[in-house]
């Protein structure tokens, strides 16, 4: 297992391109299983979670090479095999190969998803989704999806769901008829799969709105897709220029999708510049509170990146308010925060931080993708030295990060137990 050796109180400087995204490109690739050809993305990022959706292709029979930052995927002969838990256990995004499993095929058998433990995750609302499209679902541990001629439905989800509503547009878009998906979850990810499939020949409208209409389609077809900046990692960069000090060029950051977290910082006195190129952060002065921080489904703040707010407020002069909604496990972080001489008291679902303290090196441990990254952030900008363990959690959704952080003159050492 590796770690990081990280050396507090260096500022970042310069500028890194911030990587294709993970959550974008996850319900892509189980989308490239309805075109029968291939499928090629551009802006792939090759991190731990792609390799583990590239895999379950591959069981599934499809073909899928890379070559730099290309991928591509031909599913002409796939077949729906069963996945198993060992299959399933590396990612939560290989839930949404059963509503384009089923779309194609009618039929599917896959057992429950892994991926970070950040609270509740259920699949109830996908299954609700596929249901009400005429799937005729099965099993508790294993997911079956039995012989099933989709059709439109209209589908009213009693709270958005991303990759529920994600799953639903996987199972429609090859329905017969027409569905209307109300309640849907608005993330850029959403209004990106929505983008891909219509590239591919699918009649999807009102992508970015509650309410989504699918007309079914006879058959997509292959398609070059160029995947977008991943906006949680953009906004992990602007957390650590923040939080570190210094000032860095996010070149292809997306402003409008990071409007949430961009605002309480410049509330808080970070200095945000959006440019043609991308976005520009930098820290001349210590920040002062947030005051209030609630995370809540887009376009509100991202519960991705809550844990990276509380070190910031950690920093920051005054007492700032972070409350969490979506995943009661996110403040995992915080016995370790408090380590390093954080000042966070969490009751219930919020944390109450008392800024203004100095962090200091201590032996952390991440256990989740968002946390580890906001260990790392804590350890740039703490007093010493810092040793960081959960390296296998970045590496599901960051790629290079070691390398980037060194690129904007962080010293970091990654060390391979």
């Amino acid at each position: 297992m590796s770690c990081l050796r990280v050396m507090g109180g260096v500022p970042l400087e310069g500028e890194i391109k911030i990587q294709g995204s993970k959550n974008a490109v996850l319900p892509m690739m189980a989308a490239a299983l309805l075109i029968p050809g291939k499928t090629r993305f551009e802006n792939c990022p090759d991190i731990a979670d792609v390799r583990a959706m590239t895999a379950l292709l591959e069981k599934l029979g499809a073909a899928v090479t890379r070559a730099g930052s290309v991928l591509e995927i031909d599913a002409s002969a796939i077949c729906p095999v069963f996945l198993t838990a060992r299959d399933m256990a590396d990612t939560r995004g290989c839930i949404l190969l059963l509503g384009a499993l089923a779309a194609r095929f009618g039929e599917a058998e896959v057992s429950h998803p892994g991926g970070c433990v950040i609270g509740k995750r259920p699949v109830d609302l996908h299954l609700f989704a596929l249901a009400a499209l005429g799937a005729r679902l099965s099993g508790e541990e294993v997911i079956r999806c039995q012989k099933s001629c989709l059709s439109g439905a209209e589908i009213v989800f009693p709270i958005p769901s991303v990759g529920a509503t994600q799953n639903a547009l996987l199972a429609a878009v090859l329905a017969d008829g027409q569905t209307w998906i109300h309640n849907a979850a608005r993330e850029p990810e959403v209004v990106h799969l929505c983008n891909f499939l219509n590239a591919a020949g699918a009649k999807i409208t009102g992508a970015g709105t509650p309410h989504l209409k699918i007309c079914g389609v006879k058959r997509l077809f292959p398609v070059q897709y160029a995947v977008p900046p991943d906006r949680i990692v953009a906004g992990t960069y602007m957390a650590a220029v923040l939080s570190a000090g210094g000032r860095v060029l996010l070149k292809g950051a997306d402003a409008e999708e990071l409007s949430a977290v961009i605002r309480p910082l410049r509330a808080a006195g970070g200095r945000i510049k959006v440019l043609a190129e991308g976005i520009l952060a930098e820290k001349k002065q210590p920040l002062g509170a947030f005051d209030y921080v609630k995370t809540e489904p887009y376009p509100g703040f991202p519960t991705d990146m809550q844990s990276q707010f509380l070190v910031l407020a950690s920093l920051a002069e005054g007492v700032s308010v972070v409350e969490e909604t979506i995943f009661e496990a996110r403040f995992a972080v915080v016995p370790e925060l408090r380590k390093m001489g954080a000042r966070i008291y969490v009751e219930e679902n919020k944390a109450v931080v008392e800024g203004g303290g100095q962090l200091l090196g201590n032996e952390l441990c991440g256990r989740d993708l968002r946390g580890t990254a906001a260990l790392v952030i804590a350890a740039l900008s703490a007093e010493g030295e810092s040793i960081v363990r959960g390296m296998e959690y970045l590496e599901r959704g960051y790629e290079n990060f070691v390398q980037g952080l060194r690129g904007l003159g962080a010293k970091v050492e990654e060390e391979r137990g």
